[in-house]
């Protein structure tokens, strides 16, 4: 098998950081317009997180984030944003590099964008152990384009939703490859 000198893979996931990067300093310095609401889904265990311990105690691994109506201070930097955010009521300041960034979307416009993160911890490195250098596959999901975005009924419940995780797929019952497959082009040649 060929090596991937490039790491096309790597160029591309940076590629697509640049647009979440773009979409949050445009919204951050004009605001969002008509129905665009944003999905944020990271890994509280990346390098450079910063969370509350009580939000970290309830979202070890990943969470996801609503930036729609109540949220403030919206700030970009090259490599990370930082946003205020109600927790049951509890403002709280996240500090989020764009790297722990797992999922992005944009239901009003049904855009989606997934990112493999890599983590650097005992467990992560536990669980990757033998596996060979690829990026580690995603078993979780944003809502898909398909799905309609959460309705709340009150304020309130736009917080609410903004604590919940992001929904789990069971890696054992997907039917879906959960990385990209590389075809040679000697697959489609006649023989």
């Amino acid at each position: 098998m060929t090596v991937d000198y490039i790491r096309y893979d790597i160029l591309t996931q940076d590629a697509m950081r640049s647009v979440v990067h773009t979409v949050l300093a445009d919204a951050a310095t004009k605001g969002l317009p008509g129905e665009h609401h944003f999905f944020i889904s990271f890994d509280t265990r990346a390098e450079g997180v910063v969370l509350s311990s009580r939000l970290k105690a309830q979202y070890p691994k990943e969470m996801t984030i609503v930036l729609q109506h109540q949220f403030w201070d919206l700030t970009v930097t090259n490599d990370r944003f930082e946003v205020g955010l109600s927790f049951s009521g509890i403002p709280e300041r996240l500090v989020v590099p764009l790297r722990a960034i797992t999922g992005f979307a944009d239901p009003s416009v049904q855009f989606v964008l997934q990112f493999a993160v890599a983590v650097q911890d005992d467990e992560a490195a536990e669980e990757t152990a033998g596996e060979s250098a690829r990026p580690p596959a995603r078993h979780d999901r944003l809502p898909a384009a398909s799905e309609p975005p959460p309705v709340a009924a009150n304020p309130a419940a736009d917080a609410e939703q903004a604590e919940k995780p992001a929904a789990k797929k069971s890696p054992e019952k997907s039917d879906e490859p959960t990385t990209a497959e590389v075809v040679r082009l000697d697959r489609f040649r006649k023989k």
